[in-house]
């Protein structure tokens, strides 16, 4: 007997007809004997409601409260899959956030899991029923819910995997695997049988929409086996697991890219101790995660710093770093909102030369400019002019061969 926790996305909920198939797909597992936890996401479009309404209340709604609202979307998805499980013939249980004990901070919109009570999860376990979670919601020390932001659903199943010591967790979504690109804008692109924490860190944090980062983050630090599946299909999809020495033969694993980013230049800055600290700190107090960063060589103690954010915060950051250019006499700050990352990843890169190079040969012979360059072991990132974001998806995807399968040695 196997202990499993799923997690079903918004459109694997999206309906009354599809919650009673995930019912059927769960109750088809739980009578193999396994012990099942099921995670669910609000149906789909419900999240996005619940912000509406939140809006049209005020420009500025409450942090916390807002919390308390969101969490409505996953306790109706929770207590319907419940109720179809039981119209089945088979015993289940919904569970919000709180009642579980999933213990948060209290970053309200953005919270992070600080540990789990398992205790009620394991008794209703053991009385052989199917435990639905609410996925996405915490508790914070004062007692008050707490949402753990976009694609939390994920960061709650494997949380909840690790702490359970669970033997695999399936992230069951609207797309059967991750693959080497975007398929909508490559067709060629393809799907991977398996891929390491490491490569699939790097491709959620650059913009790969199929696993939440904090998610990963879970999986490869309590080693957690992630399967990420679809919904609508049977067949296998992609194992997420500790890297193997048959992953270093592939130089490059994906492409990916991420059109939700800006870039803020502070020009013509004092090149003096603790100036950098002073732009970045009321970012960070503001909750605004900064990506990118590439300061210009100091001229006669005068510098440009370039950083990036994601565009949700960039209106704010704008506003934050004009503040910090005033008090630290820097000449003007420009933003602009119409870029792209786009990154090659591949555990291979540690041990082949000449990626780079090639990387910028492809972009150069389409006449795309590189505007920014970050890279890690096992990752290139070009920011680009937004306008180039698909041409430079295919034409690395195409000059690394992601559309071939790896050969045998």
């Amino acid at each position: 007997m196997a202990l499993i926790v799923q997690k079903y996305g918004g459109t694997s909920v999206g309906s009354i007809e599809k919650i009673k198939n995930v019912a059927k797909r769960v109750i088809r597992f739980f009578n193999e004997g396994n012990q099942m936890v099921v995670v669910l996401s609000a149906m789909a479009g419900q999240t996005d409601r619940l912000i509406q309404l939140a809006h049209q209340v005020c420009d500025d709604p409450d942090r916390r409260e807002l919390d308390v609202l969101m969490t409505t979307g996953e306790q109706v998805s929770v207590a319907l899959f419940s109720m179809a499980v039981k119209s089945m013939g088979y015993d289940a249980c919904s569970l919000l956030g709180f009642q579980v004990k999933i213990f948060t901070d209290d970053f309200y919109g953005k919270a992070r899991i600080h540990n789990i009570d398992t205790t009620r999860i394991r008794e209703e376990l053991s009385q052989n029923r199917i435990v639905a979670v609410a996925g996405f919601q915490g508790i914070d020390p004062h007692g008050n819910l707490t949402t753990l932001g976009r694609g939390g659903s994920d960061t709650t199943a494997v949380a909840l995997a690790a702490a359970l010591k669970a033997d695999i967790c399936e992230i069951y979504t609207d797309v059967d695997g991750v693959y080497t690109t975007d398929p909508n804008i490559c067709p060629k692109a393809r799907r991977l049988p398996q891929i390491s924490y490491d490569e699939m860190l790097e491709m959620a944090s650059l913009g790969a929409k199929v696993l939440e980062i904090r998610a990963v983050e879970f999986a490869k630090k309590y080693n957690v086996p992630l399967h990420v599946r679809s919904s609508f299909k049977e067949e296998e999809g992609t194992m997420v697991v500790a890297e193997t020495k048959d992953m270093e033969r592939v130089v490059v694993s994906g492409v990916t890219y991420n059109k939700n980013e800006a870039r803020i230049t502070v020009r013509k800055v004092p090149d003096r101790p603790g100036t950098a600290a002073k732009i970045f700190d009321p970012l960070f107090d503001a909750g605004i995660v900064v990506d990118m960063i590439v300061q210009n060589a100091s001229t006669q103690d005068i510098t440009d710093l370039t950083f990036t954010v994601s565009k949700p915060d960039f209106k704010k950051a704008m506003e934050l770093v004009r503040n910090v250019a005033e008090e630290i006499g820097a000449s003007e700050v420009i933003g602009d909102d119409n870029i792209s990352k786009v990154s090659i990843v591949g555990v291979g890169m540690r041990n082949h030369a000449g990626i780079a190079h090639r990387m910028f040969d492809v972009l150069a012979s389409e006449n795309i400019n590189i505007l920014m360059i970050s890279t890690s072991e096992i990752k290139i990132s070009c920011v680009i002019e937004e306008k180039y974001t698909e041409l430079a998806v295919r034409v690395l995807h195409d000059a690394f061969g992601l559309d071939e399968e790896p050969k045998e040695e």
